[in-house]
């Protein structure tokens, strides 16, 4: 099949928080482009150039009008990317439909295709109905997140106006695309969204919407395509000597790898409240090579979540300021870009996905500060193990199936 896009174009990624443009971003660098993540909306078009941008919209944090226009905007601006995906959570949290419909206007392509499923990490899609582990997502933990709590989890019920397409009806979707319409695609393994990709002629015509699953299969086809770019390594940070988890998600499967983490005699940390003096000097005192900081287990209101924050960002900058830490573990979108944008970083250049959903890179001007975020409902419960083993040695280059897991 041919195809009229060319990556020279570059590709640009609409991200409603950090985490969701990292893990959008990381397919497409373990394909063999240049990545770099970007903290928030650009004033002005970026050069068209080979590689990536993957920006933090923050649309979270918005109200729904407020995150609409900025999608708009955003998608006018990547217009002229050869590849356009406007990420949305593989939970369904945020405004998925208002955000998915601005980005369409803005970014004038002629049709859409949503297709949400993130096999890797059990989110699948089938009859248009997304499930997390097999439960709908409405009916999960998923359904309790303190800002986005998810409400429905059937896609035509969000997307009223969509046209559902099941792996097994790919074939249908070039007159589809060429009609101009919104486009559901029901996926439950990789392959499938390998099929619904491919059978889109021209990937061009299309606003892609979806999760790293589908982040994923547009990196592979992109990188069949394009057999002449040449694959850019990644840097080689030196091993860290003394990492810090930041912990800001309430998710529980963030918590559960928390405590696996800290079952280990070299890890100790501390939990960070509304005043982060007290937090700065328990840390100081710990021994370990390994340090957490976390806010409470207990799901907060607004705007204790934001104090916290606040003061959790507080800790970490002291901590890097004064070289008591050197790497950084960061789970939770909101997080990790609070935490970031404290330490006066405005954006990352991806290294690789370690694992499914996990982003590992370092800031600009910043390669002695080597950063992992991770989503807070992603891993299983050693997925914090895993990382701080890896961030502690030194990286390797990523192979073709880094990240991959049944």
């Amino acid at each position: 099949m041919t195809s009229r896009t060319d990556v020279r174009r570059g590709i640009g990624i609409l991200a409603d928080d950090l985490t969701s443009a990292g893990d959008g971003a990381a397919p497409f660098r373990r394909a063999g482009h240049e990545a770099r993540i970007i903290l928030s909306e650009p004033a002005t078009a970026p050069a068209r150039a080979p590689g990536v941008t993957a920006v933090d919209l923050g649309t979270r944090l918005l109200d729904e009008g407020a995150a609409a226009a900025r999608n708009e905007r955003a998608a006018h601006l990547f217009a002229g990317s050869a590849l356009l995906l406007k990420t949305v959570d593989s939970t369904l949290r945020g405004h998925v439909a208002a955000e998915i419909r601005a980005a369409w206007a803005g970014s004038r392509r002629r049709a859409v295709v949503v297709a949400p499923a993130f096999p890797a990490e059990g989110r699948v899609t089938r009859g248009a109905v997304q499930y997390v582990h097999g439960v709908p997502v409405h009916e999960s933990d998923f359904a309790h997140d303190p800002v986005h709590p998810v409400r429905c989890a059937d896609l035509t019920t969000v997307l009223p106006d969509a046209v559902v397409v099941g792996p097994e009806q790919a074939d249908e979707l070039p007159a589809l695309t060429g009609r101009g319409a919104l486009i559901v695609c029901s996926a439950a393994v990789d392959g499938d969204l390998d099929r619904l990709v491919a059978a889109v002629p021209h990937l061009d015509d299309v606003l892609w919407v979806g999760s790293p699953g589908l982040a994923a299969a547009l990196a592979r086809r992109c990188a069949h395509a394009d057999g002449s770019e040449a694959h850019v390594p990644p840097p080689t940070p030196a091993p860290a000597r003394r990492p810090l988890v930041v912990v800001g998600s309430a998710n529980p499967a963030t918590r559960r790898q928390l405590a696996a983490l800290h079952s280990r005699a070299d890890v100790q940390g501390v939990t960070v409240g509304h005043d982060p003096v007290p937090a700065m000097e328990e840390l100081r005192a710990l021994t370990a090579p390994v340090l957490t900081l976390r806010t409470p287990d207990e799901r907060q209101p607004p705007a204790s979540s934001r104090a916290l924050a606040a003061s959790l960002t507080a800790v970490v900058r002291a901590l890097v300021e004064e070289r008591q830490v050197d790497a950084l573990v960061v789970t939770g979108g909101e997080t990790a870009a609070s935490v970031l944008r404290g330490l006066g970083i405005d954006g990352v250049d991806l290294i690789d996905e370690p694992e499914p959903g996990v982003a590992r890179g370092t800031p600009p001007g910043l390669p002695s500060l080597p950063v992992m975020i991770k989503a807070g409902g992603f891993g299983n419960d050693e997925l914090l193990l895993r990382l701080c083993d890896l961030v502690r040695q030194r990286t390797r280059r990523p192979s073709p199936h880094l990240g991959a897991r049944t």
